[in-house]
Formats: structure tokens, sequence, C-alpha cells
């Protein structure tokens, strides 16, 4: 069990545990109820779609060498999770690991749709598409310098959606504009985590963003992102289409700040830039607490 629970790198599970957590408390508001057994389901369910995303992309990269040649990576941020590197797993022990994940994940998802209607199968669909195509053929949507958007679609405004949805049995734009800030973050995170795998990445023909641009020119793009996501939350509560606790979020930006400038800095040693690899995963996660804090302000103060 600890083996599976090191190959699944159960730390970066907050991806999918923030907006699942957000569309919840944004449906909590809107309508006032709260249904924790389709909670702990979708809770569940996109859990385990993410470990299957996490486990497939360790199985794929393996077979294409990348994580074989990468001499770069700094754990736990990236080079995988080193575990068929180590001989801990062997790449078909690492393949049924995913395959467990994504069957649970998609079973939760059709009682899900069966109980509150066909857009959740949707959702769920397009999720385990991305997850797994990833880096597998013949799609390898990470070669495609999409990943990134691929990825932070997928763990923010869809996740946020379709955990309101399976709350309220309703779609709602409210959902979509809270999950940007989280949309871009989490890209952000994948895309900073980028920059120690761009050697190995280019060699096997993993063409991302960072790979595209080059790491320096690639700098500019990672503050672009995070500042999005900021942008994102004003413009939203500027609209009254999200509420203006969401505000809260601005106390991050120094942090967003100081990562900024330490990328700029170390953007081609890999040691010395993984402070900004930590800090983006501390904003990502932070941003979406904050966001719930700031609805459950809405709740109680408005």
């Amino acid at each position: 069990m600890n083996i599976w629970i090191t190959e699944a790198r159960a730390p970066f599970l907050t991806a999918s545990i923030v907006p699942i957590l957000l569309g919840a408390v944004i449906a909590w508001v809107v309508t006032g109820t709260f249904h924790w057994g389709l909670f702990l389901l979708t809770f569940v369910a996109g859990v385990c779609l993410h470990i299957g995303t996490n486990v497939a992309n360790d199985y794929f990269d393996h077979k294409s060498s990348d994580d074989d040649i990468n001499t770069e990576f700094v754990r736990p941020f990236t080079g995988g999770s080193r575990m068929i590197q180590k001989g801990i797993m062997t790449p078909r022990e690492v393949l049924t690991e995913s395959i467990v994940f994504f069957t649970i994940g998609c079973l939760i998802g059709l009682y899900l749709a069966w109980m509150r209607g066909p857009m959740i199968l949707l959702l769920g669909l397009i999720g385990v598409f991305s997850g797994f195509f990833y880096t597998a053929p013949p799609f390898r949507l990470a070669n495609l310098g999409i990943g990134e958007a691929v990825v932070g679609i997928n763990f923010g405004v869809l996740m946020v959606l379709g955990t309101f949805y399976v709350q309220t049995g309703f779609l709602s734009w409210e959902p979509v504009a809270a999950g940007l800030p989280v949309t871009f973050l989490i890209a952000a995170v994948l895309y900073i985590n980028e920059f120690q795998d761009y050697t190995a990445d280019k060699a096997v023909g993993k063409n991302h963003l960072v790979v595209r641009w080059g790491k320096e020119k690639a700098v500019l793009g990672y503050v672009v992102i995070m500042g999005l996501a900021y942008v994102s939350v004003i413009i939203a509560v500027a609209l009254n289409i999200i509420t203006p606790y969401a505000l809260i979020v601005l106390i991050t930006t120094p942090l967003t700040v100081r990562s900024y400038l330490n990328a700029r800095k170390f953007y081609d040693d890999s040691l010395k830039l993984a402070p900004s690899n930590a800090a983006t995963i501390m904003i990502h996660s932070s941003v979406g607490v904050l966001l719930c804090v700031g609805y459950v302000l809405e709740r109680f103060l408005s």
C-alpha cells in the first residue's frame, strides 16, 4: 500500500481536492444545502481519476525513456515518482495501478451520472481522455504544446463545475468564473515544473511550452499565467459573477512576486529554482482555500 501511495504522488492530490472543495462550497452558498454523500463520491472519483492520471504518465514517460534519461529532476516536484527507475515497481505494475484507479473513478462517475444527469458522464469522459492521453499515444497531448491548457481546464473549471452540478443538478457561470484562478494556477504548477525536465523532455519530443519557447523566454510565460489568475478574480468580482469576498486571494500576491523573481534569476538552475516550484503549489492551494473562505464569508456576512 505504501508503494502504491508513493507511486500515486499523494502530496500533489491537492490539485484535485481544491477544485472539488471549491465547487461544493459554491453550491452550498448558492442553494443553502449540502449533500455529504454526493460530495464524498465526487471527492473519491476525482482523486481516483487524478491518481490514474499521475500513474499513467509515469508509465508512458518510462516508455518514451523521458524519466529514464532525466538527470536534472528535483524531487518531489519533477521527474515523476521514480518508482520504475528505482526498480521498486515494474512498468506492468504501474500500468495496472493506473487502470485500477481509472476504473474506480469511472464506476463512481457512472453512478453519479445515473443519479444526477448525463452532464457528469460528459465531464468524466473529458477527464479520463485528457488524463490518460496526456502522455499516452497516439495523442500525447503534452507533446502538442496544449498540455498546460488541458491540465488547467480539467483540474480547474471542469472539476469545479462538475462538483457544483453534482450538488445542485444545474449548471451556472459562477463556478466557471470561480474556477478560472484555480485553472491558471494549476497550469502554472505544471509549467514551472517543466523547467527542470526541459532537457529530457526535449530529447524525447515532449514539446510543451517551455521546450518550445526555451527556458529564458518561458519565464515571462510563468508570470503571465500567474497574473491571469488574479486578473480573472478581479474581473469576475467587477462583473458581479462571484462573491466580492473572493478578493481575499490578493493577499497571496507577495508570494507570487517572490516566486517569479526567483524563477527569473534561477530559471536554468534546477536546485535553486525549486523554491518557485514549491511556492507555486502553495499559491495554488492557498488561493483555492481562500476562495472557499470568501464564499463562507458571503454565506454568513451577506
